[in-house]
């Protein structure tokens, strides 16, 4: 354990908490303290969303998009009651994540597809990869923010212009009702692990790489956690994210907040822009810890540095060879525009989404599926490997 920097990050995290009570209160703190767990569950973990995807279209591997379905699983039978019946704390109304089905979305996801696989990271990848000290990540996070910024720029343009259709909930705009729209999706999640399946038996992928552990208690705290035991966790936290701030957990719409800030600073008026309007328009005017989706940014940060610490694994790289910053920073971009057009990344649209019984969580997922196929072309041109046949280990 790397007991200096634990220290550091737990002194980060209490001082984070502190001014989250002052300036929004208990709520608040909360969700700061779920988004530290967010962040050691992925660091202990390595639990991808960028890598799953890769692995299944590259070689077959569907090891983590198992795991993937096993997390919505869980969070689609946690969310169903409190959706229905409006659980809630602290007088907290719960709303899913349900969002219009079109070219924004399309494009939007099959873009993001394309950066998550170049920046070698998605939304919560990013965070949970700075915090755990990977250099290059600092580079997709900047990028990311100025293309959410561009994204939002053009968000009017995408939704109001382009062709797109109503928001669709199974469990409330199709006659299903919680329970038919629950039993429907538990039956595609079982159909896609039939499919990985039968890819594997068909392609007889690499197996995944096993990670450093340790046994006993002490993997609790700093060893390797299997990547159903994140799945369960994950899913727990974002029911309970659900319930203390009325939305399930999302990642992106705080890295647009944060670059129109920035843009404001710098003289651009960022309010004429559509994406700005409404109730948009008084996150601009408040600090970032009056927005829950920033304070938790910073917990998943703060959560990946101490089980980095925890684990002696924290390290900080200062040279990045030039291919893999060019990679970075396109990777960065493509995710930052392409998240704010389908309205959510690999957290809010593709996790939150389908948790929420929304279609445009499943025309996310095939979409980025796409563009991570589309994306197995263009690593080698970074200097970026694919996952082989022959390997190992992937």
């Amino acid at each position: 354990m790397q007991k200096g920097n634990f220290v550091l990050g737990a002194g980060a995290f209490v001082l984070l908490a502190l001014v989250s009570y002052m300036v929004s209160g208990l709520d608040m703190v909360i969700l700061l303290t779920f988004g530290l767990i967010f962040g050691y569950t992925l660091f202990h973990a390595r639990f991808g969303f960028t890598s799953a995807f890769r692995r299944f279209m590259a070689v077959g591997n569907g090891q983590a998009l198992r795991a993937h379905m096993l997390m919505l699983a869980v969070a689609i039978t946690l969310f169903a009651p409190i959706l229905h019946f409006g659980i809630g704390f602290f007088g907290a109304d719960p709303q899913g994540f349900v969002s219009p089905v079109g070219t924004s979305v399309i494009v939007g996801s099959f873009l993001f597809g394309i950066g998550m696989q170049l920046g070698n990271g998605c939304a919560s990848g990013t965070l949970y990869s700075i915090g755990g000290g990977r250099s290059s990540m600092i580079l997709v996070l900047i990028s990311f923010i100025v293309g959410s910024v561009i994204g939002a720029w053009h968000f009017a343009f995408w939704t109001e212009d382009m062709p797109t259709l109503a928001p669709i909930s199974l469990a409330e705009d199709t006659g299903l009702g919680y329970l038919g729209a629950w039993i429907l999706q538990m039956i595609i999640f079982g159909g896609i692990i039939f499919l990985t399946y039968v890819v594997r038996k068909k392609r007889r992928p690499p197996s995944m790489a096993v990670l450093p552990t340790t046994s006993g208690w002490k993997r609790i705290i700093r060893g390797a956690w299997p990547i159903w035991v994140a799945a369960i966790v994950l899913a727990l936290f974002n029911a309970l994210t659900l319930m203390v701030r009325g939305q399930p957990w999302g990642i992106t719409g705080a890295f647009a907040l944060w670059g129109s800030k920035a843009a404001q600073l710098i003289g651009i008026d960022v309010t004429q822009w559509g994406y700005w309007s409404g109730e948009n328009a008084q996150q601009l005017e408040q600090s970032v810890f009056h927005d829950s989706t920033s304070v938790m940014n910073f917990g998943v940060m703060a959560g990946a540095f101490m089980a980095a610490a925890a684990g002696g694994m924290f390290s900080f790289a200062k040279n990045i060879p030039f291919k893999l910053a060019m990679a970075s920073i396109t990777g960065g971009l493509l995710m930052g525009y392409g998240a704010r057009l389908a309205f959510g990344c690999n957290i809010g649209a593709y996790f939150g989404g389908i948790a929420s019984f929304s279609v445009h969580g499943w025309v996310w997922m095939i979409f980025a599926m796409l563009g991570t196929y589309v994306a197995l072309f263009i690593r080698p041109l970074f200097g970026l490997k694919n996952p082989k046949s022959d390997d190992k280990f992937c």
